[in-house]
């Protein structure tokens, strides 16, 4: 693996979205970790590893759409009207937005334009990643050689 950063027009990852929770200091020793927190930890470290695995580095403007898997209790007609709609309840968007960033991000201040940004509903959970221009991007990770 060589250290380029790749140049990725769309990236799909399929991953469930989760929103980063609220944690208190407890949250650092408690064992086991609550499952909001359990669960926030499991999607950033596979977070992390789709980063690697696509040679993926969050870049300016950050362009994301956040898809929401539908509930299987839905109806087949509820859920061909529900694909690809705007998703108007919880997880918020903008703790979608704090979990991705924090998860691949050491310092995620250098995000200075957001593109495209919204949750939607579909028919699985995924990610779908943009990057729109070839800026120098001052947070990105080293990887290393193998």
């Amino acid at each position: 693996m060589d250290n380029e950063v790749q140049n990725i027009n769309t990236l799909v990852w399929n991953i469930d979205p989760i929103p980063k929770p609220r944690m208190t200091q407890r949250d650092k020793w408690l064992s086991p970790p609550r499952k909001p927190v359990r669960q926030y930890r499991f999607y950033k470290d596979a977070l992390v590893a789709l980063s690697i695995k696509h040679k993926y580095v969050v870049k300016n403007p950050l362009s994301i759409i956040f898809v929401i898997a539908m509930p299987t209790s839905w109806s087949k007609k509820k859920r061909q009207r529900m694909d690809n709609q705007p998703h108007e309840s919880k997880p918020d968007l903008d703790n979608l937005i704090k979990g991705f960033k924090d998860a691949l991000c050491e310092n995620d201040s250098f995000v200075h334009t957001y593109d495209q940004i919204k949750k939607v509903w579909g028919e699985r959970g995924q990610i779908h990643i943009k990057n729109n221009n070839d800026e120098i991007n001052y947070g990105q990770i080293t990887l290393p050689n193998t």
